[in-house]
């Protein structure tokens, strides 16, 4: 089986693709299409699994690039391939350079991918809740209008995430994202338990991006908390009580 990928229509004719679970060789809670450079998997599959993805969109194993994330708003510009020893500390990359691959991994954040066609720009985002609320999206605008990108012109679309129903949350997150917007209460419902709330984090993501001025802004329809079969996840980890586990990549590229 191939690396399996969903695309999304924005970026049609872009090598691009929000990457499954499924399609690789790991085993245990890294079944099967693990491309996590910082757990504890077998490195040699994990390069394989990453050639699987890049081989999936007509690339080859060298043209990936991805960052060490850390939930910030650091963005990096990568201009040639990046050594996995000498990743950045970022949660975005982008690029104006054809045939590199921007890759995110993420296993219930927001992998957000985002393109100027017009401009020959690209990026990729990782957007926890964390990152989105202290402005990584903004961040990833900013730097492709600096690459020559225009902010109409941006097509950005948030990939597989943890959605609303299966994303209860405490207080403090609560608490973060009204103090940056009293508005984004709508994001946000309560749940059942008293004192927690259920959070939109696909929705908060897109509305930021909206409200920034992208261009053209989509979803994926898809929970990686509900979907075992088809995603990683760091929640559903969590309540099951089990050990370590995989990421999913997301990618995107100019043309060669």
């Amino acid at each position: 089986m191939s690396a399996e990928f969903i695309t999304a229509d924005p970026f049609a004719g872009l090598p691009h693709g929000f990457f499954t679970r499924r399609g690789g060789v790991s085993g245990g809670g890294f079944a099967t299409l693990n491309c996590s450079l910082s757990g504890k998997d077998d490195p040699e599959r994990v390069a394989t699994n990453r050639g699987r993805a890049m081989a999936a969109l007509g690339l080859p194993a060298s043209a990936l690039s991805g960052a060490h994330q850390v939930h910030g708003i650091e963005v990096a510009e990568v201009t040639a391939p990046i050594p996995n020893e000498n990743r950045p500390r970022a949660d975005a990359l982008v690029t104006r350079v054809p045939g590199l691959a921007l890759g995110v991994v993420t296993a219930d954040c927001g992998p957000v991918l985002f393109a100027d066609r017009q401009a020959g720009v690209v990026g990729a985002a990782h957007a926890g809740w964390r990152g989105a609320v202290a402005g990584m999206l903004e961040a990833t605008l900013v730097a492709m209008e600096r690459l020559g990108a225009r902010r109409t012109d941006i097509a950005a679309v948030v990939g597989p995430c943890i959605r609303q129903n299966s994303y209860e949350v405490g207080a403090d997150l609560r608490d973060a994202v009204l103090a940056q917007s009293p508005e984004a209460e709508r994001f946000l419902i309560a749940s059942r338990r008293p004192g927690r709330w259920m959070f939109d984090l696909p929705g908060y993501c897109a509305a930021r991006l909206v409200a920034a001025g992208t261009g053209r802004v989509g979803v994926i329809a898809a929970d990686t908390c509900a979907d075992a079969e088809r995603f990683f996840s760091h929640r559903r980890r969590t309540l099951n009580n089990e050990g370590p586990i995989g990421h999913q990549l997301s990618a995107i590229a100019l043309p060669a």
